[in-house]
């Protein structure tokens, strides 16, 4: 079989398009490239949803964080505290057995307990808990004189925030929401130890690199084939949040624009 015949046959494997069984001997390079890139189809899906919806939520979060109102502060205060204070690891089994015993409540809740659903909830919730820290960070180093600028023009409440806070928090806090990016990316890894299953063998990259390490008894070409690809990912982060940073920086003189410094989490 030719690699133009295996990347059709399996490119698209893990959205269910293409073969259904997986190769059982004498493993190729080609095959095992395809097979995990098709895997990382469901890794960049749940990084980029959970980003985009995450980036929106931990806004409100941070804001609420620094209201003078209790009725605001303290929920937002205790879920940050709650998802960034315990693993994601352990975020997943709660979350899946959670949505299993909401499925014997209600059919409703069936497609929470499938990872396309239940494992892009969990890491939502937990990227939005760190983003929103960052946000929070920011929010209070947003120089007086800022604000009290708005306040001379006579701004208040949406367009002071839409003009003025909101554009200088994000340029303070970008080079660190940064990082949380890169991380959020290798978190999707940790799909693959959930309880959520993998629904007819269409897991993540994670999935297919076990597969391989499984069957050949060789975890030193599927892992760093893995690695490859989420470096691939990683410079891509990279490159558009550094465009990110560079327009939301630009009307700065150079000496004061904030720099990306790339420091990516150990753990979690």
């Amino acid at each position: 079989m030719s690699c133009f015949q295996t990347i059709q046959d399996y490119g698209l494997r893990s959205i269910g398009y293409g073969e259904r069984l997986l190769p059982k001997s004498d493993f190729t390079l080609c095959e095992q490239f395809t097979l995990i890139g098709s895997g990382m189809i469901w890794n960049i899906y749940f990084g980029v949803l959970a980003l985009l919806f995450g980036f929106f939520f931990a806004t409100a979060l941070a804001v609420a964080k620094s209201s003078s109102s209790r009725l605001f502060r303290k929920p937002a205060e205790w879920f940050i505290f709650l998802f960034r204070g315990s693993p994601l690891f352990i975020q997943f089994f709660f979350a899946y057995f959670l949505f299993l015993n909401l499925k014997g409540v209600h059919p409703f809740f069936g497609p929470f307990t499938a990872a396309w659903l239940g494992a892009l909830i969990t890491l939502f919730l937990n990227t939005s808990a760190y983003t929103a820290e960052i946000f929070y960070g920011a929010l209070r180093s947003i120089p007086k004189g800022d604000t009290e600028a708005a306040d001379a023009y006579g701004m208040s409440g949406w367009p002071r925030f839409k003009r003025i806070i909101w554009p200088t928090m994000l340029r303070l806090a970008w080079p660190a929401y940064t990082n949380e990016a890169i991380f959020l990316f290798h978190a999707t890894t940790l799909v693959y130890f959930s309880g959520f299953p993998a629904w007819r063998q269409k897991g993540d990259a994670l999935y297919y690199a076990s597969y391989f390490a499984d069957k050949t008894f060789n975890p030193f070409v599927p892992y760093p084939i893995l690695a490859f690809y989420f470096i691939i990912v990683t410079l891509v982060i990279v490159g558009v949040f550094g465009l990110i940073n560079k327009r939301l920086n630009n009307h700065l003189p150079s000496a004061r624009r904030a720099k990306l410094r790339i420091r990516p989490n150990l753990i979690r």
